[in-house]
């Protein structure tokens, strides 16, 4: 059986792309793996989830890495939104163990609203960070260390929240979720 998409697909766009190609070219793939999730018929649907953990895993764990090597904080509401995003999909993976395909279904759907507001928002500022300390990320240096901040950055780029804020944020999720 083939599955139709009920909901909208999140298209790659120029609105999601931060000008910054080592984190556009991995939001590209996010973005093309939860189609393929969406996509996906019963049969493929839980391995096409599970290949979506793990790019995701890599991604959220390259960019806590650069956020903790330029000074932003790994307790950050941004570090914060990855772990709770990530423990998410690992739920979805369970409910998909069970069968309970429909849940993936929305779960997949739900992180294709969320995705642009986190990439828009939280990533887009990590990027310009990035930029502005000179960041390779292919060596991982900082080819502008006297830009690095003199403190580490607490709170979302700048601006101070707590664990309830980045929950609230995580609320707008489903309850299926």
């Amino acid at each position: 059986m083939t599955h139709v998409a009920t909901h909208p697909l999140l298209e790659w766009s120029d609105a999601l792309a931060l000008d910054l190609p080592f984190m556009d070219d991995t939001h590209r793939e996010f973005v093309d793996l939860l189609a393929a999730v969406v996509q996906a018929p019963e049969g493929a649907l839980l391995n096409a989830w599970r290949v979506l953990i793990a790019h995701t895993q890599e991604h959220f764990d390259r960019e806590d890495e650069w956020m903790q090597g330029t000074g932003f904080s790994s307790s950050n509401c941004h570090s914060m939104q990855h772990k709770v995003i990530l423990q998410v999909m690992r739920e979805g993976e369970q409910r998909g163990v069970t069968g309970e395909y429909a849940v993936v279904r929305q779960m997949a759907y739900e992180l294709g609203v969320w995705f642009p507001q986190h990439a828009q928002s939280m990533d887009a500022a990590l990027a310009l960070h990035l930029r502005g300390v000179g960041f390779d990320a292919a060596t991982g240096q900082v080819n502008m260390p006297q830009a690095l901040p003199r403190e580490t950055i607490h709170g979302c780029g700048g601006v101070t929240c707590s664990d309830t804020d980045t929950q609230s944020e995580v609320e707008t999720l489903p309850a299926t979720i």
